[in-house]
């Protein structure tokens, strides 16, 4: 199994087995051979589940020669932030306190819906503890690191999702979003990541953070490989409640449509703010490349990140707070301090952070009046180092933890969908990110944007350089 194979796409590697260049079994078996093989490096996988992919891998060879229909995503790898519900596996949540559940009787909706498409699970991906973060480090598990340099932050808290696509191990991952926890290891990793409306695909079989914030979304080094695992997994699931009774249209047949007739601005004000030098003309190079001249502001996203931030903290500190009175001690120590503070938090400020988000939301439909599409920074600098406390920004030092989702939280606080484009400067040797943002509903939109910086090479996502 060559290398160029495995650096491939999801829908490459499908077309391979659908042509008989390669079975589905010998990828499974170089693809499990390269997790084992980097991993240990990487930190990106906490599980591998070898036997499942094999023994999937066989069915799919099977299939093809009784001449069975094969699905867009046949064959290609993929793995699930370990969160996820794997049947047979416990659902760690990045978490010790976890680790003694049951293993889950069955897989989480958007596994099923993703190996209805062919794709061949291999193992469960490395997160920050109770998806609480953004650097990717885990005190249980260790970090997963930056592929691209391993002494430097893969991001959060879907650190391992961003490492093992980065990293060559899986063309295609899964995350979840509460504040940015997809478009933080895209920026830093520099892969492409997708954040769809909430609400959209259902979260059932997953463990929670902030219910009214949680969004679950795929990773992966192609527009088009982000565009076939959003449709395989578009599906109504009623054990999900928050999923929105909303028709779903699928997005790949569009996705070459270009972007004429769109509208689309750069968000300034807030969003201009705090930034390294390169967060901001990456935006500019977006800009430039989408023809996008106007400039528009969201109104009070400074306040909308402290709702958010405020929301976070006290239903994680809900969620948690049964836990945190028997099982402090087994709590990684920034995730069991904020989670605290959190529970202490009066109830009335959430009132009033909830009604301030309905605001926020209307203001930014009304933003939509005028825009198809707004473009913004995915991260304020690039991937600070592993362990690093403190990032300057604007002049200021500031806590790294919180302050790398800078401009995630106002975005993800009402729901919009986006998709993370990685960019690289020449002479850096990391990438950074920028948004592009849609309407609700409208993946179609952003992923269209995506698609045409990555033909003109913009935007990519190259697997990482190896070095044993």
């Amino acid at each position: 199994m060559t290398d160029e194979i495995l650096d491939g796409s999801a829908a490459a590697i499908a077309n391979t087995v659908k042509t008989g260049a390669a079975s589905a079994l010998e990828i499974a078996r170089a693809a499990l051979a390269r997790i084992e093989a980097r991993n240990g490096a990487l930190g990106a996988f906490t599980d591998v589940t070898a036997d499942r992919a094999l023994a999937k891998a066989e069915a799919i060879d099977a299939a093809r020669a009784r001449g069975e229909k094969l699905g867009p995503l046949v064959g290609a790898p993929f793995a699930v932030k370990n969160l996820f519900d794997v049947g047979g596996l416990p659902t760690r949540a990045g978490s010790k306190i976890n680790r003694e559940r049951r293993p889950a009787a069955k897989d989480a909706f958007l596994v099923t819906q993703l190996e209805k498409a062919g794709a061949v699970l291999v193992g469960a991906l490395n997160m920050g503890e109770y998806a609480y973060d953004f650097t990717g480090e885990n005190s249980h598990d260790g970090p997963s690191r930056n592929p691209h340099d391993l002494g430097w932050m893969s991001g959060g808290s879907s650190g391992g999702s961003g490492s093992a696509v980065a990293g060559g191990l899986a063309p295609i991952t899964l995350g979840s979003d509460t504040n940015g926890s997809i478009r933080v290891p895209s920026s830093f990793c520099g892969v492409f990541g997708l954040k769809p409306t909430y609400g959209r695909l259902s979260r059932a079989g997953t463990f929670p953070f902030v219910a009214s914030l949680d969004h679950l979304g795929p990773l992966a080094r192609s527009v088009a490989d982000l565009a076939l695992a959003y449709d395989a997994m578009l599906g109504r699931d009623d054990a999900d409640a928050a999923q929105a009774d909303i028709a779903a249209v699928a997005v790949s047949p569009s996705l070459n449509q270009g972007i004429a007739g769109l509208r689309i601005a750069k968000l300034g004000g807030y969003f201009t703010r705090s930034a390294e030098p390169s967060a901001l003309a990456a935006v500019d190079a977006v800009a430039k490349a989408l023809k996008a001249e106007r400039m528009v502001e969201l109104a009070k996203a400074e306040r909308a990140r402290a709702a958010a931030y405020l929301i976070t903290m006290v239903e994680g500190g809900a969620l948690h707070l049964q836990r945190l009175k028997t099982r402090a001690a087994d709590f990684d120590p920034d995730v069991r301090d904020r989670l605290i503070a959190g529970a202490m938090l009066p109830g009335a400020w959430v009132a009033q952070a909830q009604k301030f988000r309905g605001m926020f939301r209307e203001r930014a439909l009304a933003l939509f009046q005028e825009v198809d599409v707004l473009l913004a920074p995915a991260t304020p600098c690039r991937a600070p180092r592993i362990g690093q406390k403190m990032i300057v920004l604007d002049g200021k030092e500031m806590l790294a933890r919180p302050n790398i989702g800078l401009f995630t939280q106002p975005i993800s606080f009402i729901g919009l969908p986006v998709v993370a484009a990685p960019l690289w400067t020449e002479g850096e040797k990391l990438p950074i990110a920028v948004q592009i943002i849609a309407p609700p509903w409208r993946e179609d939109l952003a992923l269209r944007a995506a698609r045409v910086l990555e033909e003109e090479g913009v935007a990519r996502a190259p697997v990482a350089k190896w070095e044993p």
